[in-house]
């Protein structure tokens, strides 16, 4: 990949995942749309900040007529290897550029011990994610509208600051196993952070424009528990907690007493490592 391709990656990325999303709609469920201008920026900003980090783990499929046909954007940090996002252009699909791409993207990560992505629930892209070594874990979300009635009184949460890089790389590596290193600096710049730090425990969390979560991670249940209301009380009417699994009970338990609906969607894939916890992980930054 080239800086000159991310823009046009981006509309085919978009248009690639509103076809997944058209295919997995369910009764009720809007019709899917392109990113907002703001979101298409955001990813834009996020593809060129992968691409300056790690530009051997950004790759491109071109037609013959040399138009963006697919992609594939991964990264390296610590000992893991993280898949960002990939995408084949609508009508393409079916030929082999997501097999190819994704093996030029995992060749970056070839001497890494663990790897990680977030995965929509497209049957083909889990197939390869299988047939690559990956063990899938179903994601939660919690949706809905929020009752402020339950919310408690949340103390020893407070605005983080880029001084809290140290800390939340140290969190990193003990929730998930490896620290987000130079992505703090691009959360930091798009992101509301926050942090909890007392003797008993560490953690952080990630807010987006739109108030709801982002990222969050704890070196323990009660912190991470803090840090989600923390997040909730100052957030939207009808929030949204993403990308939950199984080994973050604690965040259902938390959306069970806010009157949070739960509903499933994709799959965090890991290879050679457990599900992070108490850690509920970003879709493309993870």
């Amino acid at each position: 990949m080239r800086p000159e391709d991310v823009v046009t990656a981006e509309r085919l990325s978009a248009e690639a995942f509103r076809e997944v999303d058209r295919r997995s709609l369910r009764p009720g469920d809007a019709e899917p749309s392109l990113r907002s201008p703001e979101r298409a920026a955001g990813w834009v900003s996020r593809t060129e900040h992968l691409l300056r980090t790690d530009p051997g783990g950004c790759w491109v499929a071109e037609d013959a007529d040399g138009s963006l046909a697919g992609f594939a954007t991964s990264f390296v940090r610590d000992t893991t290897w993280f898949l960002a996002t990939y995408a084949v252009r609508p009508g393409l699909q079916g030929q082999g550029l997501g097999r190819q791409l994704l093996d030029a993207a995992m060749g970056h990560g070839r001497h890494c011990l663990h790897g990680m992505l977030s995965a929509s629930s497209d049957p083909a892209a889990t197939r390869r994610y299988l047939l690559a070594g990956f063990r899938l874990h179903p994601q939660m979300y919690l949706t809905g509208t929020l009752d402020r009635s339950v919310l408690p009184v949340v103390e020893h949460v407070r605005e983080g600051t880029p001084a809290d890089t140290d800390l939340m790389d140290s969190v990193d590596r003990r929730a998930r196993g490896a620290a987000h290193g130079p992505d703090h600096a691009l959360m930091q710049s798009i992101w509301r952070p926050l942090v909890s730090e007392r003797g008993t425990g560490q953690g952080y969390a990630y807010v987006g424009h739109d108030g709801s979560l982002a990222l969050l991670a704890a070196t323990d249940r009660r912190t991470a528990t803090r840090l989600l209301w923390a997040v909730l009380a100052d957030g939207p009417a009808e929030p949204t907690v993403p990308h939950l699994t199984a080994a973050n009970p604690w965040a259902l338990d938390v959306g069970v007493q806010a009157r949070l609906d739960v509903r499933t969607e994709g799959y965090l894939a890991l290879r050679g490592m457990r599900p992070p916890a108490p850690y509920v992980h970003n879709g493309a930054l993870l």
